[in-house]
C-alpha cells in the first residue's frame, strides 16, 4: 500500500523556517513575488467594483499582493532553498530540483541568484492558459496567457518519473474546481497542476510546497 503523504501548511515567511523543523526535501515549489508593487491588479477587472470602470476603483486599486511585492529578497530565498533540499546524492536519478515560478522577466535573475547558491543547471517550464487576467488590455495589445518556471539543479539531473513516456515542458495550465479546491488567493496556482509536477519530480511526500512564496 502506498504511504499517503503528509502534508503541512505554515502560513509564515520563509525566514521563520527553523522554528518548525522542516526535514529537508527532495523539492522545492516556490511562486516569487512578480515585484508589481501597487499595481498588483493593474490590468484585471478586480481593480474595479464588479469589474467595471464605470463603476469607479475597488478597495484592490493601487494595492499589493503581498507586503514583500515591491522588495523580494531573492539572496535570502535562494539561501533558504539551497538548505532545504537534500545534500547531491552519489546515485544517478535521485537528486532533488527547485521549481521557481516567476514572471517572464525574472527568469535569467533566477538562474543566475541560483548558480550563486549551488544551483549551476537549469531549464524553463511553460505553462499555457486558456484565458487572460489582462482583460482591460484586449483591444490594446496582445495579452498574456501563459506562466513561466525555472528548474534548477546542482549536478545531476533531478529524479524523473515519466513512465517511459515523453513529457514536453510546457503544461496545459487547467483551472482547479472551486469545490474541491476553493481558491483563497489570485495568485494560488492550480492545485491540479501542482500535483503533476511533484509526481514528475519525487516520489509524492518528499515535497516542500510554498505556493505563494512572499
Amino acid at each position: 500500500m502506498k504511504k499517503k503523504p503528509k502534508i503541512e501548511l505554515y502560513n509564515d515567511h520563509f525566514q521563520n523556517f527553523k522554528r518548525y523543523g522542516i526535514p529537508k526535501a527532495q523539492l522545492v515549489i516556490a511562486d516569487i513575488p512578480y515585484n508589481l508593487g501597487n499595481n498588483a491588479y493593474a490590468s484585471n477587472p478586480m481593480w474595479y467594483k464588479n469589474g467595471d470602470n464605470k463603476n469607479g476603483e475597488s478597495e484592490l486599486a493601487g494595492k499589493e499582493f503581498f507586503d514583500t511585492d515591491k522588495d523580494f529578497r531573492i539572496a535570502e530565498f535562494m539561501h533558504f532553498c539551497s538548505h532545504m533540499l537534500i545534500k547531491e546524492p552519489k546515485e544517478k536519478g535521485k537528486a532533488p530540483a527547485m521549481i521557481v515560478f516567476c514572471a517572464y522577466e525574472q527568469q535569467q535573475m533566477v538562474i543566475d541568484w541560483g548558480k550563486k547558491y549551488g544551483f549551476m543547471n537549469s531549464y524553463p517550464l511553460v505553462f499555457i492558459k486558456n484565458y487572460s487576467a489582462q482583460v482591460l488590455k484586449a483591444n490594446m495589445k496582445i495579452v498574456g496567457a501563459t506562466e513561466y518556471a525555472v528548474v534548477l539543479y546542482r549536478d545531476k539531473l533531478p529524479k524523473f518519473n515519466n513512465n517511459k513516456k515523453m513529457i514536453f515542458n510546457w503544461f496545459e495550465w487547467k483551472r482547479d474546481s472551486k469545490k474541491e479546491y476553493p481558491k483563497i488567493h489570485p495568485t494560488q496556482k492550480p492545485v491540479g497542476l501542482l500535483k503533476r509536477l511533484i509526481e514528475i519530480f519525487t516520489d509524492e511526500g518528499d515535497v516542500v510546497i510554498d505556493p505563494v512564496a512572499r
